[in-house]
């Protein structure tokens, strides 16, 4: 009912589109290569691997964070909380199961309730590419990456003459969102320099329904970087960043008033050293982010029980690492990337329940957790035959945690002794995979198979943050093994691409987070404590895509994921997995201009586990479905511009995404079962490019 449904409402976003019609006709002689005006959704182009461009205009609204860009991608969901700063997930899996690389660093938030994933300091036009990697295959890209990898990137270039080059973009919109990006990049043969800026801000947005959201934000953002190319085989950059923000959040009692990221990092390139040793690379980076947050600078001030005056918590994070690895070329058939990882987390806190009479700046920071990382690790490709080619790699990383945490917080107004103070545990953990490649269809098809294997040590949430089933600790989590078969089939052929890649996964020891769950508090009461347990589980699905540029100018997208997962423990359905859906899309894009629509049809969820689920969320219950029509247009009135606009949710849905968080008791906004999507949305985005 809702397919069919949602067929219609394109239907009717066509028309009321005024594209113009166009009858069945002959494919062309020659295929028009359509530009990327607005991008809809990305497809699989290569086994495994999807690749966007973010800086490109894109329906839905262009995104102000990466958690935002990726859900165009098939298999990505997203956990909202409010306008900013939700957690992206991959067939089912999220947290650290999915890895995130700014420019090959790793970072890792600092709010131990999620308030500031990794994504969430990503603005997706500051960067040039986007590669998604999904399941577990390649180890080049740090440890326990069992969902995939996710990989934010800028190009780098070495002119042949002096050149300078500039990129700007503004955007606005419904709810009183405003978002602007300059880029300047300078440079001849021997150096080059390159600087970024960006702010985005919203006020919070309504539902289909009309209900205000709690989910207003400010973000902005500097990068800068600095290279030397004294040679075409030479790359030396230094590199800085910083930015900070704030964010509302419907789904809590605190909002986020600090998101301040410090980064540096070095970067050294040598190619071409010798016949073997095609290129060497060495990379340091630093990450601090200091985060802040409360309950009364976004939010009207109501005591509770839990939090009776202005309360504030401020944790931050502290990760080094560093990477070095070599490429080698044994044979004119062959390529090897070895190398060594590492990296160091230091996670501290300090609170107040009462910032009036007890400010949370005049405390010291108490460290809670250590982290130290040290992996090595050896991915190969071959090309076997004509066709033919076979991928493998194998990492083995040492993990060692430490628990610094004299007390456990069972509120904001009591502690508990913890029984794994200063304790420390080490793990020694394999990872690897294979995957066979063979091109079919004299090279317009190519099928693949692959078998991958992670063990992920539990993160930051899973041992700290939370409690174990017969403790107050969880820090004796044992980590976590998945095991993986995927395969498919990527085909392109003139105006016709195709791409379906399906997956089968076991997951040992899965890392399943359980809310509500009654303790012992005092002599003869209760209280409601957040669990880590160790369950069974296995997940099973995929995804498929269809670009086809059916006529002159005249393009259709449409892609479907599913994702089916099973708690084999407790003999119920594996929490936190995104119903199925499908997107439909058409274009009709001339020269200067191109005008479409977008459908997104989400099917009803009946399988949930209430109160079980990940570091993000748990389930609420079952979800309806629901669909979306989106319309965009967009027009070049001089080569280096391009104007875009578009309006979301066209016919003013009321609806929310099934893994949204729970909706929260904000004083002056109405309290929703999961916190709502946005209503209509209007935007119009001018870029210049020069």
């Amino acid at each position: 009912m809702y397919f069919s449904r949602s067929l219609l409402l394109l239907s009717v976003s066509l028309t009321a589109a005024g594209l113009p019609g166009a009858a069945a006709a002959e494919p062309p002689a020659a295929t028009i290569v359509l530009p990327a005006i607005v991008v809809t959704t990305r497809h699989t182009q290569q086994p495994l691997v999807v690749t966007a461009d973010p800086k490109a205009p894109a329906q839905p609204m262009p995104a102000h964070d990466g958690a935002e860009v990726l859900k165009s991608i098939p298999g990505f969901a997203v956990i909202r909380k409010g306008g900013a700063d939700g957690d992206p997930v991959l067939r089912g899996l999220a947290g650290s199961r999915l890895g995130i690389q700014i420019d090959g660093e790793c970072l890792y938030g600092g709010c131990g309730n999620r308030m500031d994933p990794p994504t969430a300091y990503v603005f997706p036009a500051a960067y040039d590419r986007i590669t998604v990697i999904k399941g577990p295959q390649t180890v080049l890209h740090g440890p326990g990456n069992s969902a995939g990898v996710v990989r934010f990137e800028r190009d780098n270039f070495r002119p042949t003459r002096p050149e300078s080059a500039l990129f700007a973009s503004a955007t606005a919109a419904s709810f009183g969102r405003i978002d602007a990006v300059g880029e300047a990049r300078t440079g001849n043969p021997a150096a080059q320099a390159r600087l970024t800026a960006t702010s985005t801000r919203a006020d919070d947005y309504a539902d289909g329904a009309g209900q205000a959201v709690h989910s207003a934000y400010a973000r902005w953002s500097v990068n800068a970087s600095a290279a030397w190319t004294p040679d075409d085989r030479t790359f030396v950059e230094l590199a800085t960043a910083r930015s900070d923000g704030e964010a509302a959040y419907a789904d809590r009692s605190m909002d986020g008033v600090k998101f301040d990221r410090q980064n540096y990092g070095l970067r050294l390139r040598r190619t071409a050293l010798s016949p073997l040793v095609a290129e060497a690379e060495a990379r340091l980076y630093s990450n601090y982010i200091d985060h802040v947050m409360d309950n009364y600078r976004l939010r009207p001030l109501v005591p509770t029980l839990m939090m009776p005056g202005p309360a504030v918590s401020n944790p931050d994070r502290l990760t080094t690492g560093a990477l070095a690895q070599l490429v080698l070329t044994p044979a004119a058939a062959g390529r090897v990337t070895a190398g060594l990882d590492t990296q160091r987390n230091v996670h501290t806190v300090r609170s107040t329940a009462n910032e009036t009479t007890d400010r949370y700046e005049a405390k010291a920071r108490l460290r809670d957790a250590e982290f130290l990382q040290a992996g090595a690790f050896a991915e190969a490709a071959w090309t076997l035959a004509p066709g033919r080619r076979l991928y493998g790699g194998a990492r083995l990383d040492h993990w060692r945690a430490t628990d610094r945490r004299a007390g456990v917080a069972l509120s904001m107004m009591s502690l508990a002794p913890n029984p794994s103070a200063g304790h420390t545990r080490t793990s020694e953990l394999a990872s690897g995979f294979v995957r066979a490649e063979q091109d079919l269809a004299a090279g317009a098809a190519t099928a693949f198979a692959g078998l991958g294997r992670v063990q992920r040590f539990p993160d930051y949430w899973e041992l700290i943050k939370n409690e174990s089933a017969a403790s107050v600790t969880a820090f004796g989590t044992a980590p976590e093994t998945t095991t993986q078969l995927d395969a498919g089939v990527v085909f392109h052929r003139g105006p016709v691409e195709f791409s379906l890649s399906a997956f089968v996964s076991d997951l040992a020891d899965f890392v399943l987070v359980q809310s509500a769950v009654a303790k012992p508090a005092g002599m003869t009461g209760t209280r409601s404590a957040v669990i880590t347990r160790s369950v069974a589980a296995t997940t099973r699905g995929g995804e498929a895509g269809l670009a086809w540029r059916w006529a002159d100018h005249w393009k259709l997208d449409a892609s479907l994921a599913a994702v089916h997962g099973e708690n084999d423990t407790d003999h119920r359905p594996l929490a936190q997995m995104p119903p199925l859906e499908a997107r439909l899309a058409l274009d009709y894009a001339e020269p200067r201009w191109s005008a479409g629509a977008l459908g997104r049809l989400v099917a009803a969820q009946s399988r949930f586990a209430v109160n079980q689920g990940n570091i993000v969320g748990q389930d609420l219950g079952p979800s309806d479905g629901f669909a979306v029509c989106s319309l965009h247009a967009s027009w070049k009135p001089l080569p280096p511009a391009r104007l875009s606009a578009g309006v979301d949710n066209l016919f003013d849905a009321t609806y929310a995404e099934h893994i949204s968080r729970a909706g929260a008791a904000v004083t002056g906004f109405a309290q929703t079962t999961r916190v709502n999507e946005p209503g209509r949305t209007l935007w119009l985005q001018l870029q210049i490019t020069y």
